[in-house]
């Protein structure tokens, strides 16, 4: 069973383990010291940055990390889609990770997707749709998306997170239910 609770500063150990796991830094490409862990992830935490940092727990142990935020919190956001497809007034993006290596593979990121989806729905009731990007060399995350519900709205150029990799990016989207 999944469950979701708010990253607390007792997890920056945990996530900054994640963010070394080569899985995961090849795409997320984030500094793991424990400094700056607390100097990206402690901003949410305190309240100071409109996005929430998320765990999610399978059968009690963790799983991954979900960040969630309304677009039109962040205009270089906007910006970077609006190009590409319509970006909605209260659409929601995430981004995600699956932790250890030992749960890549399993099935488990559609279902954390699927799950982070229906707690936005029940948590947002503003929520029209979720726009997430993802490079197009990352085909185990869009993978992930399109599993889990979304459907590819667009491809293009945005910028990327790591910049080994080219602009090349799909947008992925799901709607509210109606």
């Amino acid at each position: 069973m999944l469950t979701w609770r708010h990253v607390t500063e007792d997890d920056f150990p945990l996530l900054a383990r994640w963010l070394a796991e080569p899985h995961v830094a090849r795409w997320w490409n984030h500094e793991c010291s424990a400094e700056a862990v607390a100097r990206d992830f402690g901003p949410s935490l305190r309240r100071e940055e409109p996005n929430e940092d998320l765990l999610a727990h399978l059968d009690g142990a963790p799983l991954g990390l979900l960040q969630r935020s309304f677009v039109h919190d962040y205009p270089e956001y906007v910006a970077d889609l609006a190009p590409l497809v319509d970006v909605p007034l209260r659409a929601m993006t995430i981004d995600y990770l699956i932790g250890d290596p030992g749960d890549v593979g399993r099935g488990l990121g559609p279902a954390m997707i699927r799950s982070a989806l229906g707690r936005i729905w029940a948590e947002f009731a503003d929520a029209e749709c979720v726009l997430v990007a993802v490079h197009a060399d990352n085909v185990p995350s869009w993978r992930a998306l399109e599993k889990a519900g979304l459907s590819r709205a667009a491809s293009g150029e945005i910028e990327p997170d790591n910049p080994v990799d080219d602009r090349r990016h799909h947008v992925y989207r799901v709607d509210r239910p109606v």
